[in-house]
């Protein structure tokens, strides 16, 4: 249960519908509660922060941008195939971990900057196929040239 508060001076950025300081019940200090409406997919958000200094706007953006580390995170649970780990100790896991973590990563921005219309799916089943055969990147993705015609004997037989 929230106690609203005086909402925030200042002038609202688009998008923002409200922006309010607010106490929650049984909860010390004072947070701040952000409705957005977000046109691109014609959503409105509620977010709640005790970020108090920065703009409306800001915070909406921070939150949106949050939740695609999230999706992120989720297609590394949902892909991952972590059978057993190499090392037991906790230190063992956790740089195993990290070492799948920058894989992703390096997956994720190789996907950004070569634009290809492939998913992260199709390019780590590509890599894995391909992880021992020095290829070049761009050409692992390329569409198979088909100008060579086929010059076998047994086919102009038919």
């Amino acid at each position: 249960m929230t106690i609203p508060g005086p909402k925030r001076r200042g002038r609202k950025s688009p998008g923002v519908l409200q922006d309010q300081q607010i106490q929650l019940k049984g909860v010390t200090g004072t947070y701040r509660k952000v409705v957005y409406l977000d046109a691109e997919i014609d959503i409105t958000c509620e977010f709640l922060t005790n970020a108090l200094d920065i703009p409306a706007a800001t915070v909406a953006e921070f939150y949106k941008e949050r939740w695609q580390i999230e999706l992120f995170f989720k297609w590394i649970k949902q892909n991952r195939r972590v059978k057993s780990f190499l090392g037991t100790s906790r230190n063992a896991v956790m740089t195993q971990l990290w070492i799948a973590l920058c894989a992703y990563l390096v997956l994720a921005f190789l996907k950004f900057q070569s634009k290809l219309g492939h998913s992260m799916q199709q390019m780590l089943r590509l890599l894995l196929l391909n992880l021992f055969e020095r290829r070049v990147f761009m050409e692992l993705f390329a569409p198979p040239n088909r100008r060579k015609p086929l010059c076998d004997r047994q086919l102009s037989l038919i």
